[in-house]
């Protein structure tokens, strides 16, 4: 299955040529490349590496299979990388962490600021020191540009070189490294992918002063580097597919060492959300039996940094089996001291796993009042009370929600959801137009505006609304268009 998602991501990707292309045409770098660290003379803007890694981002989010948009998760991620970066060297852009669905280990960074996490990053990772250190260096790698370096070629940078390396890149986030090869060149490009040594020591360095500025085991890292090396030699041809793109070299281990001599010792506890979405995410690994079996072997021989978060990973089993009785028996004593949101966010999914959306929403209820802008608890209560028939609130959360994250998709979908329910067609499709936007589909989101203009319900200040931004949308996608036309 893995080397079937891997065809289907490169397949779709293959279409972003010609975008991509494009956002680099009426760029070239100056003669000669600046020295490694230095891009103030790359003619590459962040504005146009941001601009490439949008397009990127909205073809994963609409056709990876892979893509994992669960909220709790990736809220998590995006905090740690979001501490990361601001102790970074020469972060002076908007960051993105985004999670992978696999079990294998690998971390990848793309254009603009984009980094992708895989689940088995964050499940292998034996402390959140690990993992932080997996970030830094990732961002590190955008901050010094490399992958536009890796691009280049005798001074100039190709666009094609650089779209072919972005599909590589993805290519790489995979086990299945020769279904890549089915695609023709981006087979030859995945061989080549690999990190220069100049680069990874680079990376090394930036990372590791990221990871002290913020606060981490810097300790983490050369670790984190010798059990890559030794997965390496154990598995050979199926080492972790971050070894194929960081190749890990006896001189960066001991760089590394060298690094934390005559630093003190500083023991680093993991904070409990990490504990807790590595648990959530082992416990949705694979098949529910199994994943059942080793969550409860594990508390039962007391194989665990933190009883608390091993046994949020029972009840998360248990809910998977789905056994929702023994799971709220699991998860039981654990709320009696501990009001974590992930807690209280599985307390109510339990609730409605039981067919008790009522008492669901009174759990969501009194954990929005303790966390008001936790994302996933409102994504949950906007679900639960459109479930409920209660669309009216559910529309005015909704509300609150776009005010403080008017780029989610996601809350966009939940009002034309709740509109559509409410038999308001205009809103319903206006709102489902303006996902369409985010997702950066134009042609659908104007094939839902003209469907809001058609629609029957609407005053003259809501159509008015709509017509304006159908001009602007058609605007928008005529250019897009003419450009593409103008560049072939």
């Amino acid at each position: 299955m893995a080397g079937y998602h891997i065809t289907m991501r490169i397949s779709s990707l293959l279409a972003l040529f010609p975008t991509l292309c494009l956002a680099f045409a009426t760029t070239a770098l100056p003669d000669g490349l600046p020295d490694l660290g230095d891009t103030a003379q790359l003619a590459l803007t962040p504005q146009m590496e941001r601009r490439v890694g949008e397009s990127i981002m909205r073809d994963i989010r609409q056709h990876d299979p892979d893509f994992d948009d669960d909220a709790e998760a990736t809220a998590y991620l995006n905090a740690l990388g979001d501490r990361l970066v601001s102790n970074s060297e020469g972060a002076r852009q908007d960051f993105d962490f985004f999670l992978e669905k696999d079990p294998t280990l690998n971390a990848f960074a793309l254009p603009g600021g984009y980094i992708g996490v895989n689940t088995g990053t964050i499940v292998n990772a034996q402390s959140e020191s690990e993992l932080a250190a997996v970030l830094a260096h990732e961002i590190a790698h955008v901050t010094q540009h490399h992958m536009a370096r890796m691009a280049s070629k005798e001074g100039q940078l190709s666009t094609a070189s650089l779209a072919a390396l972005v599909l590589a890149i993805l290519a790489r986030n995979s086990q299945a490294g020769s279904a890549a090869a089915a695609i023709g060149s981006a087979g030859a490009i995945t061989a080549q992918i690999a990190f220069t040594r100049d680069f990874e020591r680079e990376a090394d360095r930036i990372g590791f002063q990221t990871l002290e500025k913020s606060g981490f085991d810097v300790r983490a890292m050369p670790n984190f580097f010798l059990r890559l090396q030794k997965a390496g030699r154990l598995y050979e041809n199926n080492a972790p597919a971050y070894l194929r793109t960081h190749p890990i070299t006896s001189e960066r281990i001991a760089d590394a060492e060298n690094r934390i001599q005559g630093l003190p010792y500083i023991q680093v506890p993991d904070s409990l959300d990490f504990q807790l979405v590595r648990a959530k995410l082992r416990a949705n690994q694979g098949e529910p039996p199994d994943a059942l079996k080793q969550m409860q072997d594990d508390l039962n021989r007391k194989k665990y940094s933190n009883e608390v978060a091993a046994r949020y990973g029972v009840a998360v089993a248990l809910l998977r089996a789905p056994q929702p009785a023994r799971a709220a028996a699991e998860l039981a004593p654990l709320l009696q001291s501990n009001d974590h949101p992930m807690l209280l966010a599985l307390s109510a999914r339990i609730k409605q796993a039981s067919g008790d959306d009522k008492g669901a929403l009174g759990v969501l209820q009194q954990a929005l009042a303790r966390y008001p802008n936790n994302r996933a608890l409102n994504y949950a209560g906007i679900e639960t009370l459109q479930r409920l028939g209660r669309n009216g609130e559910a529309a005015a959360l909704v509300d609150e929600q776009i005010r403080n994250y008017p780029h989610d998709a996601r809350l966009f979908l939940l009002r034309a959801k709740g509109y559509a329910a409410l038999g308001k067609r205009l809103l319903q499709h206006q709102a489902q137009a303006e996902a369409y936007a985010l997702q950066g589909s134009l042609p659908a989101a104007i094939e839902q505006l003209q469907l809001a203009q058609k629609s029957s319900d609407g005053d003259f200040y809501q159509l008015s609304s709509v017509d304006a931004r159908l001009r602007e949308l058609r605007n928008q996608l005529a250019r897009e268009m003419k450009e593409k036309k103008d560049k072939k």
